[in-house]
Order: C-alpha cells, then sequence, then structure tokens
C-alpha cells in the first residue's frame, strides 16, 4: 500500500482531483472532514458525492472520543505517534520535514481498514440511514468567512483569575490573533494557543527579549510574532 501527499504549495495543481471527488462510484474517506470540504470548495469549486466521515460515524455509534487517534487505536489496535508540537508547526514553510511529511501521511493511513470497522457497525446496528444522512450534511458544508467574537474571551477558563489590566491585554491579543490567522489563512490554533495569550497578557517585561524570555517562545517565533505582539501590549496598556 502505498500513501500519496499532494502538496498545492509546491506547485502541485489539484483540478485533476475534481472528477473523483465528485464520481458517486468512487468512496471518499475523511476523519472531520467538513473544514476541509468547505476549502477545497471556496479555493477550488469541487463537488462531493459518496463521502464516508469516520468522525461522523464514530459519533453515531456513541464513541464518547472521536480524535483519529482514538478510534484508530480503539477499533484497531493500533497506537498513532502524532504529536502536538507538529500539528502546531509551520506547514506554510517549504520544504516540509520528515516529520511533517510522516503526520500528513498518518492523518490517512488507517483511514480504510477505520472505515471498513464502523460501516460494519453501522450496518449491524440498523444506522445506515442516520450515517447517510450525517455524510449528506458533510457533503453540503460550505465556506462562511468567521466574524471576530468580541466576547470570546469570556470561554477562557483562567480569565477571571487575571487582573484588570491582563484582561484588557487578552482581548486585544485575541482580535490581533483573529486578524493574524485571517491574513496567514491559517487555523486561529496554528497562530497562537489560548494559553500563549494568557502568558503574554501577564508578561512584565515588556521588550521582545521579555516575551521571548516569559513565555518560551521560540527564536523563530519571537522573529515572526514578538514586534507585532510587543505593539499590542503596549496599545493596551496606554492610557484611555
Amino acid at each position: 500500500q502505498r500513501s500519496y501527499l499532494f502538496d498545492p504549495f509546491n506547485g502541485v495543481e489539484l483540478s485533476f482531483l475534481a472528477e473523483p471527488f465528485a464520481d458517486p462510484a468512487i468512496l471518499k474517506i475523511l476523519h472531520a472532514g467538513d473544514n476541509d470540504i468547505r476549502l477545497l470548495k471556496r479555493d477550488y469549486g469541487f463537488t462531493f458525492r459518496n463521502v464516508f466521515d469516520t468522525h461522523r460515524a464514530a459519533a453515531i455509534l456513541g464513541c464518547h472520543y472521536l480524535s483519529l487517534a482514538t478510534l484508530i487505536h480503539e477499533y484497531l489496535d493500533v497506537d498513532l505517534e502524532k504529536k502536538k508540537k507538529v500539528q502546531r508547526s509551520e506547514w506554510d514553510k517549504r520544504p516540509l520535514s520528515e516529520e511533517q511529511l510522516k503526520y500528513a501521511v498518518l492523518d490517512t493511513a488507517y483511514l480504510k481498514p477505520l472505515y471498513e470497522k464502523l460501516k460494519a457497525e453501522i450496518r449491524g446496528r440498523g444506522l445506515e440511514k442516520e450515517a447517510a444522512r450525517a455524510f449528506e450534511e458533510v457533503i453540503a458544508a460550505t465556506w462562511h468567512e468567521k466574524a471576530f467574537d468580541a466576547r470570546g474571551y469570556k470561554r477562557i477558563r483562567v480569565y477571571p483569575l487575571l487582573t484588570a489590566d491582563q484582561k484588557k491585554r487578552l482581548r486585544g491579543l485575541l482580535h490581533w490573533r483573529f486578524q493574524k490567522a485571517r491574513e496567514m489563512n491559517r487555523a486561529i490554533f496554528m497562530v497562537l494557543s489560548d494559553q500563549e495569550l494568557v502568558n503574554l497578557a501577564r508578561v512584565e517585561t515588556l521588550t521582545v527579549a521579555g516575551i521571548k524570555a516569559e513565555c518560551g517562545f521560540s527564536a523563530e517565533r519571537t522573529a515572526r510574532f514578538g514586534k507585532e505582539i510587543l505593539a499590542v501590549l503596549k496599545q493596551q496598556d496606554a492610557p484611555a
């Protein structure tokens, strides 16, 4: 068996995928594929038919933990070595590292045997119609530009524990992260995590070096975001 990686950031034209994606005779197996379909529709105008989503299938079967790694462990007794640091690495930089390539391959390597297990259980429990409706919802996913949630800070559990000044900083950082993610065309968590924003809100030494030291930023991340973050913090600290 082989896995193939097609890299649109490395000069690969993906238009050849339009035909198999739209072909009802070809099964497309995804895991939590809603967002993938949204982006592929937005960027390439693809249409999709005959999709099986392992995330939706597991939810229908009542699985409590729906991550791909957990399902592969439960159904196939295989432990995936997928590191969080690789997920959050710089995927827009080329060339990709061997670690990143391995991570990408592991995303699909076990999908077919997992699909076979889930499909058999769905059939055995008479849940085919419910599953078909769920897969049609995945196929129907469309892109909608997200607006900034000005009250998103309320979802951060430690927010009530911050000082008034730290809360103000955090609100400014949340807005900066949203704009940065849109500019970079990346998921918000791929810019900075909520915990990293909280750490930044608590920084005492308002210099780029202080941010690097107190938040444990790598040299690369500091070079990429340090000056912008410092400007946000100083702006929030300025008198109204």
